[in-house]
């Protein structure tokens, strides 16, 4: 095999063989205070791919922090090949302010590519496309569901478009793959514009870690490692689930504000007409029944009983497989309005 060149990030060179801090520079505070976005760069002795892993791009969704924080403290470069660069706090201020957004109110994951000089959101995301993503042939982007809801462990890839990102999602091995458009200034679509491999991980709720989730994501991101051969292939152990793919979703939304009863959990395979749940006004003087538009699986839910008419409250997938589909099991003991499902 053939040993890497050195790989230049920020103003660091960083030679085959090496683990390091980066700091890349962002705006400072109001306060004048210094700030910066961290990457941990592991460069193999051995040329491969160059896989970034990212979170926090939405700063209150806080799993894939320690998703990578147990990745890297696991991780052995001795049996490393290619170049790893993780970052677990893509939007450090909103991180700081366990806010989803920029100080501006601005979504950072659709803000891309961004730009040099432009608002603070399109300054962001020009250092994480220009000194991260564009160095790399493949990523995992790390999310959770928004505020008030948890997401079902899941891949989110264009695979229709790109086989390989599906052959990438098969290897994390999550319970279920979601086939989801690219949006117009999230970092997936700056990344197939650029021919980069990115798939996103969905899984839990902002601001809480999830230990089924945060195993989940730890495992599936070995397991794309060693699908891209960074890693040795490991010894086959008890046989896991395919996969579920779901080629398409729809969200459910409340019949009338009211109080909300969910009798379906995350994962619940249901069928069209079955009860779902229901809203009831605080006085008990009316109630509205909640069924299932079309048979699928449940893949997000709503964590708040208080809501309005209209309001998301329920995610459910359609599955490729077959109509008649068994619930997801999660693989270990122990979101937001539809335009936000295609991050």
């Amino acid at each position: 095999m053939t040993t890497q060149a050195p790989i230049l990030i920020g103003d660091r060179t960083i030679t085959a063989g090496e683990q390091r801090y980066v700091h890349l520079p962002l705006p400072h505070l109001y306060t004048h205070a210094r700030i910066s976005m961290p990457v941990y760069v592991i460069h193999g002795l051995q040329a491969g791919p160059r896989l970034f892993v990212s979170a926090a791009i939405h700063g209150d969704e806080i799993n894939g922090v320690e998703i990578i924080r147990r990745v890297l403290s696991t991780l052995n470069i001795k049996t490393f090949s290619g170049t790893l660069l993780a970052v677990p706090v893509v939007n450090v201020y909103g991180f700081l302010d366990k806010s989803r957004y920029l100080p501006d109110r601005r979504d950072l994951n659709r803000s891309f590519p961004g730009s040099e000089h432009g608002s603070m959101a399109a300054q962001l995301a020009h250092q994480f496309l220009h000194e991260v993503a564009n160095l790399c042939t493949h990523g995992i982007d790390l999310h959770t569901a928004a505020i008030g809801r948890d997401n079902l462990p899941q891949i989110r890839a264009h695979f229709k478009q790109d086989p390989e990102l599906l052959a990438m999602a098969q290897a994390f091995q999550p319970p279920l793959i979601l086939s989801t458009s690219l949006r117009e200034g999230s970092l997936r679509e700056a990344g197939f514009k650029r021919n980069i491999k990115i798939i996103l991980y969905e899984a839990g709720e902002a601001l809480r870690f999830g230990e089924e989730a945060i195993q989940i994501g730890v495992e599936g991101i070995f397991s794309v490692m060693r699908y891209l051969g960074m890693l040795p292939a490991e010894q086959p152990a008890l046989a896991k689930p395919e996969p579920l793919l779901s080629d398409s979703s729809v969200w459910i939304r409340a019949p009338q504000s009211g109080i909300l009863h969910v009798k379906v959990g995350l994962g619940t395979a249901v069928s069209q007409g079955e009860l779902l749940g229901h809203v009831a006004d605080p006085f008990g003087a009316h109630l509205e029944k909640i069924y299932a538009p079309k048979t699928g699986l449940i893949i997000g839910v709503s964590t708040l009983p208080l809501v309005h008419e209209g309001e998301a409250i329920l995610h459910l997938a359609h599955l490729m497989q077959s109509d008649t589909i068994a619930s997801a099991e999660p693989q270990h003991e122990i979101e937001p309005e539809p335009e936000l499902a295609n991050l």
